[in-house]
């Protein structure tokens, strides 16, 4: 069916995590109105839409040596290039004709620059990202700025940077981290062996990651980033709870968060252990820690949220449940998406 390959193009598997980027920035502003969180999410869903068929377009020569991800509409030739082009310049502009109309009820326009900067940066990422290292920078700062754009329909309508709080400024920043993980670390990994056979400059390569006859040789330093990362998004996380609420005067629930928050972060650790300790390179297997990690690494946001309002919690099933459902419909797995 076509639409089952469209799907797959789109990357579905992880689109409702972008589709709730902007939703997570509006909630930290305590924007509750469901129907500007829906429209918001419609918006983040589509520029995930055009942000991984761009890639898949320009990354279309490459990822044809790779057996792995032949499922890939593009590789498998079920969507043509042509076809390809329509539907990425058609989710953009969708995107942008719903943030029109959030603008026009809410009679806000400014944050449609602030979203026109994160399509910017999203695009650039796709036409350099094989070509230098650390481009992955350009998906982060695509993402902070969606999270932003989300932000500034909080429940007053913000006009300004200076009225962002400091939770949703948190927020963004958190978004851009975990962004950054799973494209400096997840995505490095997951796309090695392709990676060093065509010569690509990622940033995992340039710091000695290698699939050589099979066995999966990575770095020190590489592991130390791997880390890293992570201990500063378990840093931030706990931000708000010493900065924006006072730690001597924390309610039982915000106790209980901090708790789940910690052990989440132990969980963290330890798939991503397993990933970077994998003695031979196997796509599938490091789809299924990638998929574990995706998972339960975006449950951290939306369970600090709750300290706002105790239902933004319900957040953190969205991402998991559109990951499953899509890997099951598409790909017939739970936590191997074909063409991740």
């Amino acid at each position: 069916m076509k639409v089952r390959e469209y799907l797959k193009l789109a990357r579905s598997f992880n689109a409702v995590l972008t589709g709730v980027s902007p939703v997570m920035g509006a909630i930290a502003m305590e924007q509750y109105d469901i129907l500007i969180l829906f429209l918001l999410f419609l918006v983040g869903f589509l520029g995930h839409t055009y942000g991984f068929v761009l890639n898949d377009i320009i990354d279309s020569k490459i990822d044809k040596s790779s057996k792995e991800i032949s499922d890939r509409p593009l590789i498998s030739g079920t969507i043509t290039i042509k076809k390809a082009w329509f539907f990425a310049i058609a989710s953009i502009t969708a995107a942008f004709l719903i943030a029109i109309y959030i603008a026009y009820i809410t009679q806000s326009y400014l944050p449609i620059l602030i979203l026109i900067i994160s399509a910017f940066f999203i695009t650039i990422y796709n036409l350099i990202s094989k070509k230098l290292p650390l481009t992955d920078i350009f998906v982060a700062l695509g993402v902070f700025f969606l999270i932003l754009y989300g932000a500034f329909y909080g429940q007053n309508y913000i006009g300004s940077l200076y009225d962002i709080t400091r939770l949703a400024w948190i927020v963004c920043i958190l978004g851009a981290i975990q962004v950054l993980f799973m494209q400096i670390i997840a995505g490095g990994m997951k796309d090695i062996e392709n990676d060093f056979k065509s010569g690509a400059k990622t940033l995992a390569i340039r710091m000695g990651v290698r699939v050589k006859e099979g066995k999966l040789l990575v770095s020190s330093r590489f592991k130390a980033l791997a880390y890293g990362i992570q201990l500063v998004d378990l840093v931030v996380v706990f931000l708000p709870f010493f900065i924006v609420w006072s730690l001597d005067n924390l309610t039982f629930l915000q106790y209980l968060q901090l708790i789940v928050i910690a052990f989440i972060g132990i969980i963290m650790f330890f798939l991503s252990y397993k990933l970077l300790s994998m003695k031979r390179f196997d796509r599938s297997k490091a789809r299924k820690y990638i998929g574990s990690h995706y998972m339960i690494n975006f449950t951290i946001v939306p369970i600090m949220l709750m300290t706002l309002n105790p239902w933004a919690g319900l957040i953190m099933f969205f991402p998991g449940f559109g990951f499953i459902l899509s890997n099951l419909i598409l790909h017939g797995s739970l936590l191997q998406p074909k063409t991740m």
